[in-house]
């Protein structure tokens, strides 16, 4: 330590003694302090000598600050590892900032595509609507035989068909009795008319959105057609399919509890489409009745009106209704009625017969079964001789001729008029919630609504 600060003293005395007279002149040691790179220690070196007061300090202070460290250093150790656990993780229990689950952000919508080789289906999860479906005719031609639009945006817009700044497209994209047409999708909660708008379940009237005065039609305002659908599943592979998902909330127009939705599309291997649709209620008890809603041309959706088109519907009996589309609460039997289509007819044939055209409910008959599901209709078009069997587990199918539509444009500039297309929607019976003789349509906690169908597409 003396060569470091270049101090010498007697080695029994710490005091002051006169210098020694040198006899010669001997040449002065250079401080080792110059080969040091610290410039902490030059200053120091420079000090003692300019003041020998402060390196007589230092020359005692030295040994007793490190003994003094090396004891703080040995407690601190002692009193560290002999504490109880939590002290050794002091350092690592940190405070964090408390991470909140962020929403998952909404569905997009898009377009997709399931193709078999036979038939080519386009759908959107905006609905879970069919937007294009291909099959060939007898000569192996393909069309698309199913109405819609060509982009997106008129299914979108049909989402903000409430707001008054779209007044003027709604007259563009609605049909006459101001109703969406429903091109392709799936209605619910409950498909059809429910009378006034309310109904009583528990005991509590519930009271919903009127969009089809003075009824509600479809769902209501914002039913499922317009919302837009997760999408859960998708293959493209051998076996092509498609699922969509939906969650609609405890009051949604009016409906009690929530309720998750599950609609999967799928090719089977024989030219056939298949609809498997499920719902969930999570906490109460609801009325649930989905139909699928898509208006067939099996001559291709710009070819005219279905006039030409042959029906049969295994069928015998429908629900006749009132001045406002709602059932009586009767059954008529079709027998001897222009609604006889128990053996297939052509569809011009009557309808002139019927106020308006066909817009009602057949009771369907247990008949031929297929993979558990009956035989409900069969389409066929004289033309194209294409033809299109229908098959479901549901108790009754709505037989719609498009009554409503007109002059709406539709893919590639087609203008669908009147009688364009026709639906053939599965579902539970309009205003059954209303009608204790009427199947139930109210599923409960606990249980789950099934509804599965198949659109087998052949030739003549």
């Amino acid at each position: 330590m003396e060569q470091l600060v270049g101090v010498h003293h007697h080695r029994h005395s710490l005091s002051p003694r006169a210098p020694r007279t040198p006899t010669r002149a001997q040449p002065q040691p250079q401080p080792l302090l110059h080969h040091l790179p610290s410039n902490r220690f030059r200053d120091l070196h420079s000090q003692i000598h300019a003041h020998p007061a402060a390196g007589r300090v230092l020359r005692a202070t030295p040994p007793f600050f490190l003994v003094l460290l090396a004891a703080v250093y040995l407690l601190a150790s002692v009193t560290i590892f002999s504490a109880p656990t939590p002290l050794l993780r002091l350092r690592s229990v940190s405070p964090r900032p408390l991470l909140l689950p962020m929403p998952a952000p909404p569905p997009r919508p898009e377009l997709f595509e399931l193709d078999d080789g036979r038939v080519r289906v386009r759908l959107t999860n905006v609905g879970a609507a069919i937007t294009s479906l291909l099959v060939p005719d007898k000569n192996g031609v393909l069309a698309d035989v199913v109405l819609g639009f060509d982009s997106l945006d008129p299914y979108l817009l049909a989402l903000l068909s409430r707001s008054q700044h779209l007044v003027w497209l709604q007259m563009e994209l609605k049909s006459e009795n101001g109703t969406s047409p429903y091109f392709g999708c799936i209605v619910g909660r409950v498909a059809n008319r429910i009378k006034d708008g309310k109904f009583i379940l528990n005991g509590v009237q519930h009271n919903l959105s009127i969009n089809n005065p003075p009824n509600t039609l479809h769902g209501g305002f914002k039913g499922f057609d317009k919302t837009i659908w997760k999408v859960a599943e998708y293959n493209k592979g051998d076996n092509p399919s498609i699922t969509f998902k939906y969650h609609s909330k405890d009051g949604e127009e009016g409906y009690p509890g929530d309720v998750s939705v599950t609609a999967r599309y799928s090719l089977l291997s024989s030219a056939t489409l298949k609809l498997e649709m499920e719902a969930i209620p999570l906490n109460k008890a609801t009325p649930i009745s989905l139909a699928q809603h898509t208006y067939w041309n099996l001559a291709g959706h710009s070819s005219g009106d279905v006039l030409s088109h042959s029906v049969q519907i295994w069928g015998s009996q429908i629900t006749p209704v009132d001045q406002t589309s709602i059932p009586t609460g009767e059954f008529m039997s079709v027998s001897g009625t222009p609604f006889d289509f128990l053996d297939g007819n052509r569809i011009g044939s009557r309808v002139s017969q019927v106020p308006g055209g066909y817009d009602h409910n057949y009771v369907l008959d247990s008949g031929e079964v297929k993979l558990g599901l009956r035989h409900v209709a069969k389409v066929s078009d004289p033309l194209s001789l294409r033809v299109l069997d229908i098959w479901a587990d549901a108790p009754g199918v709505q037989f719609y001729t498009g009554n409503f539509l007109h002059g709406i444009t539709g893919k590639g500039g087609a203008v669908y008029g009147k009688h364009a297309g026709l639906c053939l929607e599965t579902q539970g019976f309009p205003n059954a919630v209303n009608q204790p003789n009427f199947p139930s349509i109210v599923i409960h906690p606990g249980e789950k609504y099934r509804h599965t169908m198949l659109f087998e597409f052949s030739t003549e």
